[in-house]
């Protein structure tokens, strides 16, 4: 019978040893997915700050549009200077870049429950 306890024994604290190593190795799987979507976050918000930079050029170019000469502006036209950037493409681009950033920040934001319920 005491054979039969210490096998028992053995048995849970096997388990209890594997359950701490699968929540280890879980917290690591965890950080670094964390680490990489941070990385996906910066991309995209990178990636949206030039769109919004592009819309504010469109703004500057609509300005100078109305200062400068008409001669100016077919000459500026021409060389391709102005009407580089496609107003409507770059800020339906915007919305999806804000909507993806919004969607990883959902998730950082469960990761990081996530992390804290592993630890």
């Amino acid at each position: 019978m005491t054979s039969v306890l210490q096998v028992g024994s053995k048995s849970y604290a096997f388990r209890h040893t594997r359950a701490r190593r699968l929540g280890w190795v879980r917290g690591v799987d965890l950080a670094i997915y964390a680490d990489a979507l941070a990385g996906e976050a910066a991309s995209l918000a990178a990636r949206a700050e030039r769109a919004r930079s592009r819309l504010r050029q469109v703004a500057i170019e609509k300005r100078a549009r109305n200062e400068l000469t008409a001669v100016a502006v077919e000459r500026l036209d021409a060389l391709g200077i102005f009407g580089g950037v496609d107003e409507t493409a770059t800020r339906a681009e915007l919305r999806e870049l804000e909507a993806a950033l919004d969607a990883v920040d959902e998730l950082q934001a469960w990761l990081e429950s996530e992390l804290a319920s592993a630890a």
